[in-house]
């Protein structure tokens, strides 16, 4: 997709004003089989058990109480694309896992999930969420954003690629940093000023 020809989307933060707007863009079954953006909050046995309502219902809380834990991106007046944006101490499923454990001792927030309904993809709203994302974490004081994209080595992302993928966050200006596995490596982008 040529990003000059990509549809202009407005990214927004998630608000309690905004909730049934993620609602109708999640879906019955939560974005993917009822995860509603809670996988990489919990660890796995709290994750599994809450898939669908319970996880839906944590969602609805953070929503509620604050601070916003995404970007809703918008065509027009409709939701098309989500983005977990946050700092990484937050998110303690990276924290616990090998591949994705820190690089280093750097404060830095994390970008672990992006989703777009599959009538919405490949039309460059993937890029314009992380370029959504970067500019949202340094408003609120973001040195360093990290992400966790999958090297897809030629293969179509599919409805399970919700890390995103290498060339998106290449294009938003992420350079790696570690690789752990062949297939999951850890980028960031360094924020200036």
């Amino acid at each position: 997709m040529n990003p000059a020809r990509a549809p202009r989307l407005r990214v927004l933060p998630v608000t309690p004003g905004r909730w049934p707007d993620l609602e109708r863009l999640f879906g019955p079954r939560g974005a993917c089989a009822g995860c509603w953006c809670q996988w990489a909050l919990l660890s796995r046995r709290a994750y599994e058990s809450g898939k669908g309502a319970v996880n839906k219902a944590r969602m609805r809380r953070r929503v509620a109480t604050g601070p916003a834990p995404g970007l809703l991106g918008y065509l027009g007046n409709e939701p098309a694309g989500w983005c977990a944006v946050g700092p990484r101490a937050g998110y303690v499923r990276l924290a616990a896992s090998r591949v994705l454990a820190p690089v280093d001792d750097a404060p830095v927030w994390s970008i672990p999930c992006l989703f777009v309904p599959r009538a919405q993809r490949g039309r460059g709203l993937s890029l314009a969420l992380v370029r959504g994302a970067v500019a949202w974490a340094r408003r609120q004081g973001a040195r360093i954003v990290e992400a966790y994209p999958l090297e897809l080595h030629g293969r179509e992302p599919g409805a399970f690629t919700w890390w995103g993928t290498v060339g998106t966050f290449e294009a938003a200006g992420f350079r790696e940093v570690a690789r752990r596995s062949p297939m999951h490596p850890v980028l960031r982008r360094v924020l200036r000023g």
